[in-house]
């Protein structure tokens, strides 16, 4: 951790992190909460040994039903109180992706999968599906680094038939996208935002049209 820090000293931040407004409310907010279930507790267990120590005619029922409430009482304290270490002291981070390549050499960058899973081509249109590939494909990553998977559960031939033509689309696209450094790399966002007046942009529109007719 030491040498990474020593390699890393004087280079551009990859991000920046300012504590977010929230963290005074929050803090507020779980001392009062905290103060509240402590009294609840508290209470629990003054009315359980107030049940104990009481005359006979207490029922073996009453102190069941107490004792329970109490341990349910305790379990959900208990997940609250879990919950607080994401809450007391929440960050707003920036990111500086184009700082990446000054600190890292493109050679050290780490080996990365993605999976995008999909079941129904009714409810997960393969249009999306095949969107969602291309613009993971187009990432701004060394191209031998990045494999992507889809699980398609329902084993859709249409979901297949999508893939297989958004792969010969790819032959286009990825190019495209890194020559003229595309933001958005999703093909549909980009026509969508994009109304194609040069030449390249419209052989490729035409291309992914003609595509997605087939």
């Amino acid at each position: 951790m030491e040498a990474l820090v020593r390699s890393t000293a004087g280079a551009p931040p990859l991000h920046t992190a300012k504590l977010s407004r929230l963290a005074v409310s929050n803090r507020i907010f779980a001392a009062v909460y905290a103060s509240a279930v402590l009294a609840l507790l508290y209470h629990r267990l003054e009315t359980l040994a107030h049940l104990l120590h009481s005359s006979t005619t207490t029922t073996i029922s009453s102190i069941l039903i107490s004792i329970s409430l109490l341990i349910a009482d305790l379990i959900l304290a208990f997940m609250w109180a879990t919950l607080q270490s994401f809450r007391m002291r929440p960050v707003c981070r920036t990111e500086y992706p184009d700082n990446l390549k000054k600190v890292v050499k493109e050679s050290d960058f780490p080996a990365m999968d993605v999976f995008i899973c999909t079941a129904d081509p009714y409810k997960e249109p393969p249009m999306g599906v095949v969107n969602t590939a291309l613009s993971v494909m187009a990432y701004d990553y060394p191209a031998e680094k990045v494999s992507v998977y889809v699980s398609d559960d329902g084993g859709s031939a249409m979901t297949l038939f999508a893939l297989v033509e958004a792969a010969k689309f790819a032959a286009h696209w990825l190019p495209f996208c890194r020559k003229n450094d595309v933001v958005d790399r999703s093909p549909e966002v980009f026509f969508a935002a994009n109304d194609c007046r040069n030449s390249e942009t419209e052989n490729i529109k035409v291309s992914n049209l003609l595509h997605h007719k087939r």
